[in-house]
């Protein structure tokens, strides 16, 4: 499994504006000059963002982005779901029911069943609050990730 560059950036963006959250809403512009990431490449992956409401959207003269929950009730998992669609290892464990022909007679579905179980527990045991404790001891601006 290998992680886009979109799921990156957006936890990259998440982070960033967790660690902000006290400053109200945050423009793309400001986290576009801290993470180094285009504006324009911010602005494909807050649509994603805002519909599993992850994101809330404030226009106007200061407007910006604002997480819709704290910090600590965000994991990764639920950014790069999000994000990339799914993070199932194998194409026949991306929906709920694997409807492949095979399913009843493989003999390796066991394998990426377990892969995905360590995975997910993984993914959705670390919090966008972890990241930032985990950070603290950084410059704090940039989440590279």
């Amino acid at each position: 499994m290998k992680i886009s560059t979109k799921g990156r950036y957006a936890l990259r963006m998440i982070t960033d504006i967790a660690a902000r959250q006290d400053d109200g809403f945050i423009s793309l512009k400001e986290i576009s000059d801290r993470q180094g990431i285009s504006k324009k490449y911010l602005e494909q992956i807050v649509p994603q963002l805002t519909k599993n409401g992850l994101l809330k959207t404030n226009r106007g003269n200061h407007g910006g982005y604002s997480l819709t929950k704290k910090a600590e009730e965000i994991t990764v998992g639920d950014v790069l779901r999000a994000a990339e669609g799914s993070i199932a290892t194998v194409s026949c464990l991306e929906y709920e029911t694997n409807d492949c022909p095979r399913a009843d007679k493989c003999a390796t579905l066991f394998v990426w069943k377990g892969l995905n179980k360590v995975i997910n527990e993984y993914l959705d045991g670390v919090t966008v609050a972890d990241i930032l404790e985990h950070s603290s001891g950084d410059s704090g601006s940039d989440f590279c990730i």
